[in-house]
């Protein structure tokens, strides 16, 4: 195949990683991103944490500025959103009805935020996924406002976080029985306290029956229980599911994601990383999907080499890798290694006794993943673990 036109969909971290390291592993032919968004590419985890707290200022943000555009010679589109993708004949539609032919097309859309059903009108019921939410939300955070956070994610748990601190009366709503619930018991009840002791009124254990509306605004959020929750503003932290919508009728996998293989291919001369892509994990044997900003530069770069390998011969690398996340709230570092997702048990392998964990994951008789909050060392001796027989050191459950 030969390789003299890229298009990158999509200008997040993943499409960055992707175009530098096309540059880096020597691709000097066309190569054009674009992004839906009107903003140049820029940085996603501080929007629910320095810039809701005005602590930094979007300009800080930016993956690519201009020089940079220029040293890649990137041709920058944002503000212009693909709609679809022709892959038979190499060709990604333009929503303003042009077309960009291409020999290699990366995906790297990302997902867009869930929503509750009849609320995209409220103009005080808020998502948070781009530079425009966080500053819509950030005007509505003043000292003594009411706010409702709808999930106790990361996303939720880092907003409620940083609105309580500044004085906001928070109430976080999530269906399971702690913050993170996927994290399970211990860690989530440390979660639990820590906001409560910042004064997050915490409702755990039940789900939102509907937001309650006057005119174009929310006025509060009633609760499965009949509970009625007053708000000035309510923060929808649902998840996500991934953009993949403008691939409706490439002939590609969009179930859960791009479905790729273990080389981030989803057809040829299609490739796909970051939050949209769903891709054999051979060391996990099925197909996963991660949504962190590490695995977004991480999958980039491997897409893009192995884009570029299938083009030039060259060996392609399976990506395997350790997911890494984390989560910051009020001072204190939550780090997730690996994937938890189905862990049939878990131990509690360092307690300090000071508020600080460290805490195992257990799936099949092997270390599924580790996380720990406010202890690194511990985090990084267990890191060779993962994914390894559960050692015989430590009880299983």
């Amino acid at each position: 195949m030969s390789l003299r036109r890229v298009v990158i969909v999509g200008a997040g971290a993943a499409g960055i990683a992707a175009a530098q390291a096309l540059r880096g592993d020597g691709y000097d032919g066309a190569l054009t991103m674009v992004g839906d968004e009107p903003h140049p590419p820029y940085d996603r985890p501080p929007l629910a944490k320095d810039v809701l707290a005005g602590s930094r200022p979007v300009a800080d943000l930016t993956l690519c500025d201009a020089g940079r555009t220029t040293d890649l010679g990137l041709d920058l589109r944002p503000g212009t959103a693909a709609v679809g993708l022709d892959v038979a004949a190499r060709r990604v539609q333009l929503a303003d009805g042009g077309t960009l032919p291409y020999d290699g097309v990366l995906v790297t859309t990302g997902v867009r935020p869930r929503q509750l059903p009849g609320t995209r009108h409220l103009g005080n019921v808020h998502v948070l996924r781009t530079v425009d939410d966080a500053q819509r939300l950030r005007a509505a955070l003043v000292p003594g406002a009411r706010l409702v956070v709808v999930g106790a994610g990361y996303l939720g748990c880092e907003a409620a976080a940083v609105a309580a601190t500044a004085g906001v009366h928070v109430t976080l709503v999530e269906p399971g029985p702690t913050p993170l619930p996927g994290l399970g018991g211990p860690v989530g009840a440390l979660l639990a306290s820590l906001h409560r002791t910042h004064g997050v009124d915490l409702r755990t254990g039940g789900a939102v029956r509907a937001v309650r509306s006057r005119g174009n605004r929310a006025v509060g959020v009633t609760l499965a229980d009949g509970a009625a929750l007053d708000a000035d503003a309510v923060l929808l932290a649902l998840g996500s599911t991934p953009a993949t919508g403008w691939l409706a009728g490439s002939g590609l996998t969009t179930t859960g994601g791009v479905r790729c293989d273990a080389y981030c291919a989803a057809a040829p001369g299609v490739y796909a990383a970051g939050d949209v892509a769903r891709w054999w994990h051979p060391a996990a044997g099925r197909y996963v999907r991660v949504e962190h900003r590490t695995n977004a530069t991480a999958q980039g770069i491997a897409a893009a080499h192995n884009l570029l390998a299938a083009a030039t011969g060259g060996a392609p690398r399976p990506y395997e890798p350790v997911a890494y996340a984390w989560s910051d709230q009020y001072g204190r570092r939550i780090q997730i290694l690996g994937d938890l997702t189905g862990h049939d048990g878990q131990r509690v392998v360092d307690d300090p006794g000071d508020g600080h964990l460290v805490v195992a994951y257990r799936r099949a008789g092997r270390v599924a993943g580790v996380v720990a909050v406010d202890r690194p060392r511990v985090l990084r001796d267990w890191r060779p673990l993962v994914d390894r027989p559960w050692p015989d050191t430590v009880p299983p459950t």
